[in-house]
């Protein structure tokens, strides 16, 4: 992973000031230790008419699963080949971001004692990164750097320059130039946008990147034309901090406009919306029903299948009423960070006593899975092709066959209410597919019919009287033994 910064110099300002910005000597070679790697800082020149320092990072592939393992972090796939075989030592992404931020700390705040006047006067500059990449291609590229006065040239890099036919892959070969731009500016914005190109991250992201976001994005942020994009990737797509860093943003533009400072505007903010009611998410509501139709059937043991992250199962954990509570989940990284959403390493042993999180495929058969009261499959159905759903049946309603499951999906037909979602498209990228209500209870009947379950529904979210809820919700009950015999005799 490598990226370069040259700019030029005259005798009364020589070149080899970037070395004082810098805070690195340009006659040393310098490294660096970091939990990922090692960075090594040197100078491929060094005279006053041009200087250029580079940044080299080598990346441990062994040291980046470790420090993931037990952390949720490591953003490398699930697969065991692939968190070792991956684009992480060569192509510039957060780990390269995060190196920035650590080894020209200084640098990246404006800071230089030796000259401070250099540090706040811009210089002509030129940044190169030969591997980017870069999810939008070269115009993403231009589309977050030239707004910021860059001069960008981004290059896509072919899959093999042997065989021209195959295309080229989702790297670029990036080179930034500009007039004049003061250091700090440029290693805030290469902070910010590298992570924002490869629309990943390495490591976990907690409310506090919120605050990095904001102090790197200082001065260009608020008034950039892709904001929204930048925070949403930045944030890794989550949903409540991306809120979070656009309505803070608001409030320096705001502040900004008015010539006031941010406390000024903030708190006319809340006095004007504290009275307002805040719609629930859906993410609540659906919870929240899924609760109800457990208390309901009186449910005690409850298994949560595609439990994700844990949501469902912190909120159980709230009622004493339920005993014995397992989440299962496909992906290993999702129940490391179920674990540590749920503090089970600080849990006392009673509570810990009631949870169990497992590693399982819903699409197999498993005896762990059985003598449970109830079993939730909330927004798992739809993330898989339609050709397993048979599988996932058996699975859960003929082999674990739980007295009660409960199973909510998102309705298709009420997509046109979402002003955010565009026409024909499905509410998540990994979403299979999205059922009308027709299609949901069509289904729904079927599995109860081959299995011996009674099946209702019932609306989750606002119901709309044209297009109906937001979510539906069946929840399958098994019959009773003189249930079945009677409806057996009198089918035959």
């Amino acid at each position: 992973m490598f990226l370069t910064i040259t700019t030029t110099g005259t005798p009364e300002h020589p070149a080899t000031d970037l070395g004082f910005l810098l805070h690195k000597h340009p006659d040393k070679a310098q490294a660096f230790s970091t939990s990922f790697g090692t960075a090594h800082v040197f100078y491929p020149e060094a005279e006053a008419g041009g200087c250029t320092a580079a940044l080299l990072l080598e990346v441990d592939a062994v040291a980046l699963v470790r420090r993931g393992k037990g952390k949720g972090r490591g953003g490398a796939p699930d697969a065991a080949l692939a968190q070792y075989v991956n684009d992480r030592p060569y192509a510039a992404s957060s780990l390269l971001a995060v190196a920035l931020g650590n080894v020209f700390s200084s640098a990246m705040r404006g800071v230089c004692r030796a000259r401070p006047e250099r540090a706040a006067q811009p210089l002509p500059l030129r940044v190169e990164v030969p591997a980017v990449p870069a999810r939008g291609g070269p115009g993403l590229v231009r589309r977050l750097f030239e707004p910021l006065g860059w001069a960008v040239t981004a290059e896509a890099v072919p899959l093999d320059t042997r065989f021209p036919e195959w295309g080229d892959s989702r790297y670029v070969r990036l080179v930034l130039e500009s007039g004049t731009r003061t250091l700090s500016d440029v290693l805030r914005h290469l902070y910010v946008l590298l992570p924002v190109l490869d629309d990943a991250k390495h490591y976990w992201v907690s409310p506090d990147e919120v605050d990095k976001l904001l102090r790197a994005g200082e001065g260009w942020l608020p008034g950039h034309p892709e904001q929204k994009l930048i925070t949403s990737r930045y944030l890794s797509r989550r949903w409540s901090l991306t809120r979070e860093a656009m309505e803070r943003l608001e409030l320096l533009r705001l502040a900004e406009t008015d010539d006031s400072e941010v406390e000024e505007i903030d708190n006319a903010v809340a006095a004007e919306t504290e009275q307002e009611d805040r719609p629930t998410p859906l993410a609540v509501l659906r919870r929240e029903a899924i609760l109800a139709a457990l208390a309901d059937h009186a449910a005690a043991r409850v298994l949560d299948l595609g439990c994700g992250e844990g949501h469902l199962v912190r909120e159980l954990l709230k009622e004493p009423r339920f005993t014995r509570i397992t989440g299962v989940d496909v992906s290993v990284r999702a129940l490391t960070i179920a674990a540590r959403r749920l503090g089970l390493e600080r849990m006392g042993e009673r509570q810990a006593a009631r949870v169990n999180l497992l590693q399982g495929s819903l699409a197999y058969t498993d005896k762990r899975l059985k003598g449970y009261d109830a079993a939730v499959l909330s927004e798992v159905i739809e993330h898989l092709d339609l050709p397993r759903l048979p599988a996932l049946e058996y699975a859960v309603f003929g082999a674990a066959r739980p007295a009660t499951v409960v199973v909510t999906t998102p309705n298709v037909e009420y997509n046109v209410r979402w002003e955010t979602l565009p026409a024909g498209h499905v509410r998540h990228r990994d979403h299979r597919f999205e059922w009308t209500r027709e299609e949901f209870r069509t289904w729904a009947a079927k599995i109860a019919e081959r299995h011996g379950y009674d099946v209702g529904f019932r609306p989750v979210g606002p119901d709309d009287p044209e297009v109906g809820p937001p979510t539906q919700m069946a929840v399958f009950t098994t019959r009773t033994t003189t249930d079945v015999t009677e409806k057996e005799a009198k089918a035959a």
